[in-house]
Protein backbone atom coordinates (compact mmCIF):
# COMPACT_ATOMS: atom_id res chain seq x y z
CA UNK A 1 0.00 0.00 0.00
CA UNK A 2 1.55 3.70 -0.91
CA UNK A 3 1.92 6.13 1.56
CA UNK A 4 -0.67 7.78 -0.12
CA UNK A 5 -3.15 5.06 0.05
CA UNK A 6 -2.73 4.73 3.41
CA UNK A 7 -3.17 8.08 4.80
CA UNK A 8 -6.09 8.20 3.14
CA UNK A 9 -7.64 5.41 4.69
CA UNK A 10 -6.44 6.87 8.13
CA UNK A 11 -7.94 9.80 7.59
CA UNK A 12 -11.58 8.25 6.90
CA UNK A 13 -11.28 6.26 9.66
CA UNK A 14 -10.92 9.57 11.87
CA UNK A 15 -13.63 10.92 9.82
CA UNK A 16 -16.06 7.79 10.17
CA UNK A 17 -15.15 8.08 14.33
CA UNK A 18 -15.73 11.85 14.45
CA UNK A 19 -18.39 12.51 11.82
CA UNK A 20 -21.39 12.60 14.04
CA UNK A 21 -19.95 14.82 17.15
CA UNK A 22 -18.17 17.68 15.20
CA UNK A 23 -19.75 21.02 15.97
CA UNK A 24 -19.33 22.19 11.92
CA UNK A 25 -22.20 24.55 11.69
CA UNK A 26 -23.65 27.82 13.73
CA UNK A 27 -26.98 26.18 13.67
CA UNK A 28 -29.18 29.68 13.95
CA UNK A 29 -27.59 30.83 10.96
CA UNK A 30 -27.80 27.43 8.84
CA UNK A 31 -31.50 28.21 9.69
CA UNK A 32 -31.79 31.92 8.45
CA UNK A 33 -30.08 30.73 4.99
CA UNK A 34 -32.35 27.78 4.84
CA UNK A 35 -34.90 30.04 4.80
CA UNK A 36 -33.46 32.67 2.34
CA UNK A 37 -33.12 30.61 -0.48
CA UNK A 38 -36.52 29.64 -0.67
CA UNK A 39 -37.98 31.12 -3.27
CA UNK A 40 -40.40 33.01 -1.12
CA UNK A 41 -38.81 33.70 1.99
CA UNK A 42 -41.02 34.83 5.14
CA UNK A 43 -38.88 38.05 6.66
CA UNK A 44 -41.21 37.37 9.64
CA UNK A 45 -39.55 34.01 10.03
CA UNK A 46 -36.01 35.19 9.24
CA UNK A 47 -36.29 38.39 11.84
CA UNK A 48 -37.51 35.91 14.29
CA UNK A 49 -34.10 33.71 14.43
CA UNK A 50 -32.00 36.83 14.02
CA UNK A 51 -33.66 38.22 16.94
CA UNK A 52 -32.84 35.01 19.02
CA UNK A 53 -29.14 35.58 18.29
CA UNK A 54 -27.96 38.89 19.65
CA UNK A 55 -24.49 38.57 18.10
CA UNK A 56 -26.04 38.21 14.72
CA UNK A 57 -28.33 40.99 15.79
CA UNK A 58 -25.59 43.11 16.32
CA UNK A 59 -23.61 42.63 13.53
CA UNK A 60 -26.92 43.08 10.66
CA UNK A 61 -28.36 46.21 12.58
CA UNK A 62 -23.94 47.72 12.68
CA UNK A 63 -24.09 46.90 8.75
CA UNK A 64 -27.61 48.42 8.06
CA UNK A 65 -25.96 51.51 9.61
CA UNK A 66 -23.08 51.38 7.96
CA UNK A 67 -21.67 54.29 5.71
CA UNK A 68 -22.42 51.83 2.35
CA UNK A 69 -26.23 51.45 3.80
CA UNK A 70 -26.97 53.79 6.27
CA UNK A 71 -30.16 56.08 5.84
CA UNK A 72 -30.77 59.15 7.40
CA UNK A 73 -32.73 57.85 10.16
CA UNK A 74 -30.27 55.30 12.40
CA UNK A 75 -31.98 51.42 12.41
CA UNK A 76 -32.66 49.92 15.60
CA UNK A 77 -34.86 47.12 14.75
CA UNK A 78 -33.60 43.83 12.97
CA UNK A 79 -36.76 43.93 10.93
CA UNK A 80 -36.28 48.15 9.85
CA UNK A 81 -32.14 46.26 8.99
CA UNK A 82 -33.91 43.59 6.83
CA UNK A 83 -35.99 45.74 4.68
CA UNK A 84 -33.04 48.27 4.30
CA UNK A 85 -30.66 45.66 3.07
CA UNK A 86 -32.94 42.91 1.71
CA UNK A 87 -32.87 39.11 1.41
CA UNK A 88 -29.78 38.80 -0.49
CA UNK A 89 -27.22 40.97 1.22
CA UNK A 90 -28.71 39.29 4.72
CA UNK A 91 -27.65 36.29 3.22
CA UNK A 92 -24.75 37.04 2.47
CA UNK A 93 -23.84 38.76 5.81
CA UNK A 94 -25.56 35.77 7.82
CA UNK A 95 -23.38 32.49 5.42
CA UNK A 96 -20.02 35.34 5.72
CA UNK A 97 -20.45 35.39 9.79
CA UNK A 98 -21.20 32.05 10.16
CA UNK A 99 -18.21 31.05 7.95
CA UNK A 100 -15.74 33.07 9.16
CA UNK A 101 -16.64 31.62 12.55
CA UNK A 102 -16.24 28.10 11.57
CA UNK A 103 -13.04 28.53 9.09
CA UNK A 104 -10.70 29.10 12.29
CA UNK A 105 -7.94 26.74 14.17
CA UNK A 106 -5.33 27.38 16.77
CA UNK A 107 -3.08 25.03 14.76
CA UNK A 108 -1.05 27.32 12.56
CA UNK A 109 -0.60 25.01 9.86
CA UNK A 110 -4.17 23.69 10.18
CA UNK A 111 -5.17 27.84 10.38
CA UNK A 112 -3.33 28.62 7.14
CA UNK A 113 -5.32 26.27 5.33
CA UNK A 114 -8.63 27.10 6.34
CA UNK A 115 -7.72 30.99 5.91
CA UNK A 116 -7.18 29.46 2.18
CA UNK A 117 -10.09 27.50 1.74
CA UNK A 118 -12.35 30.38 3.55
CA UNK A 119 -11.68 32.69 0.72
CA UNK A 120 -11.83 30.33 -1.96
CA UNK A 121 -15.18 29.39 -0.90
CA UNK A 122 -16.13 33.20 -0.32
CA UNK A 123 -14.49 33.53 -3.66
CA UNK A 124 -16.99 30.93 -5.13
CA UNK A 125 -20.24 32.18 -3.64
CA UNK A 126 -19.34 35.96 -4.80
CA UNK A 127 -18.39 34.39 -8.36
CA UNK A 128 -21.75 32.01 -8.56
CA UNK A 129 -24.10 34.99 -7.63
CA UNK A 130 -22.31 37.21 -9.91
CA UNK A 131 -22.78 34.59 -12.70
CA UNK A 132 -26.70 33.98 -11.48
CA UNK A 133 -27.08 37.72 -11.74
CA UNK A 134 -25.82 38.05 -14.97
CA UNK A 135 -26.91 34.92 -16.99
CA UNK A 136 -30.82 34.36 -17.15
CA UNK A 137 -30.39 30.74 -16.10
CA UNK A 138 -33.83 31.10 -14.06
CA UNK A 139 -31.01 29.89 -11.20
CA UNK A 140 -31.56 32.36 -7.69
CA UNK A 141 -28.64 34.66 -6.50
CA UNK A 142 -29.29 33.56 -2.89
CA UNK A 143 -28.90 29.74 -4.09
CA UNK A 144 -26.40 30.42 -6.70
CA UNK A 145 -24.14 31.98 -3.70
CA UNK A 146 -24.82 29.12 -0.75
CA UNK A 147 -24.07 26.39 -3.25
CA UNK A 148 -20.83 28.33 -4.29
CA UNK A 149 -19.93 28.89 -0.58
CA UNK A 150 -20.72 24.92 0.65
CA UNK A 151 -18.95 23.17 -2.79
CA UNK A 152 -15.91 22.35 -0.69
CA UNK A 153 -17.37 21.53 2.77
CA UNK A 154 -15.43 18.38 2.59
CA UNK A 155 -12.41 19.98 2.83
CA UNK A 156 -13.34 21.75 6.02
CA UNK A 157 -14.86 18.79 7.28
CA UNK A 158 -11.40 17.15 6.93
CA UNK A 159 -9.52 20.09 8.42
CA UNK A 160 -11.81 19.76 11.31
CA UNK A 161 -11.34 16.39 11.86
CA UNK A 162 -7.34 16.29 11.78
CA UNK A 163 -7.20 19.52 14.08
CA UNK A 164 -9.85 17.44 16.46
CA UNK A 165 -7.23 14.44 16.46
CA UNK A 166 -3.96 16.48 16.94
CA UNK A 167 -5.78 17.95 20.04
CA UNK A 168 -6.00 14.23 21.63
CA UNK A 169 -2.87 13.41 20.67
CA UNK A 170 -0.31 15.78 19.70
CA UNK A 171 2.50 13.13 18.72
CA UNK A 172 0.46 12.96 14.99
CA UNK A 173 2.53 14.39 12.07
CA UNK A 174 0.58 15.25 9.49
CA UNK A 175 2.57 15.94 5.96
CA UNK A 176 1.33 18.84 4.61
CA UNK A 177 0.97 17.13 0.38
CA UNK A 178 -0.36 14.17 1.79
CA UNK A 179 -3.05 16.36 3.16
CA UNK A 180 -3.85 18.24 0.05
CA UNK A 181 -3.74 15.45 -2.07
CA UNK A 182 -5.85 13.41 0.55
CA UNK A 183 -8.39 16.52 0.35
CA UNK A 184 -8.36 16.77 -3.56
CA UNK A 185 -9.22 13.17 -3.54
CA UNK A 186 -11.95 12.71 -0.80
CA UNK A 187 -13.95 16.29 -0.27
CA UNK A 188 -16.34 15.95 -3.00
CA UNK A 189 -18.15 12.42 -1.48
CA UNK A 190 -17.51 13.38 2.06
CA UNK A 191 -19.34 16.98 1.64
CA UNK A 192 -21.82 15.76 0.41
CA UNK A 193 -22.09 13.07 2.97
CA UNK A 194 -21.95 15.84 5.40
CA UNK A 195 -24.67 18.18 3.71
CA UNK A 196 -27.00 15.10 3.57
CA UNK A 197 -26.42 14.77 6.97
CA UNK A 198 -27.61 18.03 8.31
CA UNK A 199 -30.78 18.22 5.72
CA UNK A 200 -29.18 20.52 3.20
CA UNK A 201 -30.86 21.12 -0.30
CA UNK A 202 -30.25 18.33 -2.17
CA UNK A 203 -28.93 20.70 -5.56
CA UNK A 204 -26.52 22.00 -3.76
CA UNK A 205 -25.59 18.17 -2.06
CA UNK A 206 -24.70 17.17 -5.41
CA UNK A 207 -22.81 20.20 -6.53
CA UNK A 208 -20.38 19.61 -3.59
CA UNK A 209 -20.34 15.78 -5.03
CA UNK A 210 -19.94 16.64 -8.55
CA UNK A 211 -17.95 19.77 -9.28
CA UNK A 212 -15.27 18.13 -10.36
CA UNK A 213 -16.92 15.09 -12.78
CA UNK A 214 -15.07 15.32 -15.84
CA UNK A 215 -18.16 16.00 -17.65
CA UNK A 216 -20.38 18.61 -16.68
CA UNK A 217 -24.43 18.30 -16.79
CA UNK A 218 -25.58 20.68 -19.51
CA UNK A 219 -28.81 21.18 -17.99
CA UNK A 220 -27.37 21.60 -15.15
CA UNK A 221 -27.16 25.51 -14.63
CA UNK A 222 -26.48 26.17 -10.74
CA UNK A 223 -23.97 23.08 -10.98
CA UNK A 224 -22.29 25.18 -14.14
CA UNK A 225 -22.42 28.58 -12.46
CA UNK A 226 -20.62 26.77 -9.26
CA UNK A 227 -17.74 24.77 -11.74
CA UNK A 228 -16.62 27.79 -13.24
CA UNK A 229 -16.52 30.11 -10.32
CA UNK A 230 -14.14 27.19 -9.02
CA UNK A 231 -12.37 27.92 -12.28
CA UNK A 232 -12.16 31.28 -12.18
CA UNK A 233 -11.14 31.28 -8.89
CA UNK A 234 -8.28 28.64 -9.59
CA UNK A 235 -7.06 30.54 -12.54
CA UNK A 236 -6.66 34.06 -9.93
CA UNK A 237 -5.13 31.92 -7.09
CA UNK A 238 -7.92 32.53 -4.60
CA UNK A 239 -7.62 29.31 -2.48
CA UNK A 240 -5.53 26.14 -2.23
CA UNK A 241 -4.91 25.98 -5.73
CA UNK A 242 -3.52 28.75 -8.67
CA UNK A 243 -3.77 27.81 -12.33
CA UNK A 244 -2.33 30.94 -14.23
CA UNK A 245 -2.52 28.56 -17.59
CA UNK A 246 -6.48 28.08 -17.29
CA UNK A 247 -7.73 28.90 -20.62
CA UNK A 248 -11.58 29.50 -19.03
CA UNK A 249 -12.91 30.91 -22.35
CA UNK A 250 -12.61 27.41 -23.75
CA UNK A 251 -13.49 25.49 -21.18
CA UNK A 252 -17.18 23.85 -21.19
CA UNK A 253 -18.55 25.35 -18.22
CA UNK A 254 -18.04 28.76 -20.88
CA UNK A 255 -19.63 27.29 -23.56
CA UNK A 256 -22.51 25.92 -22.05
CA UNK A 257 -23.04 28.99 -20.29
CA UNK A 258 -22.12 31.42 -23.39
CA UNK A 259 -19.70 32.96 -21.45
CA UNK A 260 -17.49 35.78 -23.43
CA UNK A 261 -13.89 36.40 -22.87
CA UNK A 262 -15.10 39.38 -21.67
CA UNK A 263 -17.78 38.44 -19.10
CA UNK A 264 -14.61 36.22 -17.72
CA UNK A 265 -12.72 38.96 -17.33
CA UNK A 266 -15.26 41.36 -15.83
CA UNK A 267 -15.70 38.58 -13.54
CA UNK A 268 -12.23 38.55 -12.41
CA UNK A 269 -11.69 42.19 -11.94
CA UNK A 270 -15.08 41.91 -9.53
CA UNK A 271 -12.88 39.45 -7.67
CA UNK A 272 -9.63 41.25 -7.35
CA UNK A 273 -11.76 43.97 -6.12
CA UNK A 274 -13.54 42.29 -3.16
CA UNK A 275 -11.42 43.02 -0.06
CA UNK A 276 -12.35 39.96 1.44
CA UNK A 277 -10.25 37.67 -0.63
CA UNK A 278 -7.23 39.58 -0.50
CA UNK A 279 -4.19 37.81 0.80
Amino acid sequence: MTKSRAFVDTLSEYIESERLTLPIFDPVAMRVQLELIKKDPDLRTVERIIIADQSLSSNILKVANSSRFGGLVKTTTVRSAIVRLGMTEIGNIVLMDMNRKNYQSKDPKVRVMMRRLWQHSVGCAFAAGWLSKRLDFGVMQNEAFFSGLFHDVGKLLILVVIEQKRKKNKTIKIDNDLLLQAMELMHPEQGYRLMQQLGLPEASCNIARDHHQQEPNPDNYLLLLVRMANLVCHQLGIGLVRDGELELPATAEARLLNLAAEDIQELAEFLESTPSLGN
